[in-house]
């Protein structure tokens, strides 16, 4: 029942990923060390399965998010004090 060829035509095929990234999503290669990558797939695993490469995504965006409103807070506020003082 063995199956197997002798040999394998691959003329027509292609290198590369399986899947796609997907639209809006770019494969990079990332060194990140071996703790925070570790925390990662913990997170993951104690939540019963998932990507750590979307935690990992999801915490950027968080990070990025926050820093936007950090900027717009300080923005808010200094808007605040020039029109209070304008009169």
């Amino acid at each position: 029942m063995n199956d197997m060829r002798k040999e394998y035509d691959f003329s027509e095929a292609s290198r590369g990923p399986v899947l796609n990234a997907g639209v809006g999503k770019t494969r990079i290669t990332i060194r990140i060390d071996d703790d925070v990558l570790e925390w990662f797939k913990q997170r993951v695993h104690a939540a019963g399965g998932g990507s750590y490469q979307s935690e990992i995504n999801a915490a950027l965006r968080r990070h990025i998010e926050s820093r936007s409103e950090e900027f717009e807070s300080t923005l808010r506020r200094i808007i605040r004090e020039e029109l209070k003082d304008a009169g």
